[in-house]
């Protein structure tokens, strides 16, 4: 396979806060896409941890990032981003929350953006991230787009977990991603999924509420409508690297699903 792809993560967005919420795309999604509402992702279910065993495919015992303060690993693994530029492809990154700045190393990127939330209000920061992302995308020719949408986590810390402010911020996150995904061209994947969920106004435990994510694969090869079961966040590197093409690193531990 030879695609070109997207990521969105969407930070703490629970599989029923999709469902409750007001925007259809999410749930519409489900029936044009092979996805995995009941997935899981690492300990401690914190997001820079998170992140890491995303773009790492390693657990937090390897990469070595249990908090949300970077350190450099000791046996360096190369990230999904490090993955696609040592392949010849080109890679971007849009986001609203800096410290994921770390996920790649210096170099691997064409294009690396961050928007600050308080720039604009979190939720028109969401918004600000997909226009640069879809104009990124019709005028830069990238093989692997980065898109994080970081306001829902700040609307739970803030309001709580599924509260009505919550349920808006997922909304928003669901239109921004009908958005780009209506304007992706031909040939290209897209991959939905979130770092952590939450409970109350916090998250970090090992409880459902916090370790169950939603995950979408969309696009060929994967068919349409179909339930998976036992995907983990750890896995979304590996199905990227082998949709475009790639060799993933040795020390990888996720699985690929397709």
């Amino acid at each position: 396979m030879n695609n070109r792809v997207l990521l969105v993560l969407v930070d703490g967005m629970r599989p029923d806060g999709i469902e409750q919420c007001a925007h259809p795309f999410l749930r519409q999604l489900q029936s044009e896409s092979a996805c995995c509402m009941t997935a899981s992702t690492t300990m401690p279910s914190v997001t820079l941890p998170c992140h890491a065993s995303l773009f790492f495919s390693v657990g937090a015992e390897r990469h070595g990032i249990t908090t949300n303060v970077w350190v450099p690993q000791v046996r360096p693994i190369d990230s999904l981003g490090d993955t696609v530029a040592r392949g010849g492809k080109r890679a971007a990154m849009f986001y609203n929350w800096e410290e994921l700045r770390d996920l790649n190393r210096p170099g691997s990127l064409i294009h690396s953006e961050y928007h600050s939330m308080e720039l604009t209000g979190g939720i028109e920061s969401d918004r600000y991230l997909t226009r640069q992302a879809i104009r990124c995308i019709e005028t830069e020719a990238p093989d692997f787009v980065f898109l994080y949408l970081g306001y829902t986590d700040h609307a739970g810390h803030t309001s709580g977990w599924m509260t009505e402010d919550y349920l808006e911020a997922v909304a928003n996150a669901s239109s921004c991603i009908e958005t780009i995904y209506r304007a992706l061209p031909a040939g290209w994947n897209l991959v939905v999924t979130a770092d952590h969920g939450g409970h109350e106004r916090s998250h970090g435990c090992d409880i459902p509420e916090d370790m169950t994510i939603p995950i979408y694969f969309a696009g060929e090869p994967f068919a349409k409508g179909e339930r998976l079961s036992g995907v983990n966040i750890k896995d979304i590197a590996p199905t990227i690297a082998k949709l475009m093409g790639l060799t993933p690193p040795a020390e990888w531990e996720g699985k690929c699903w397709c």
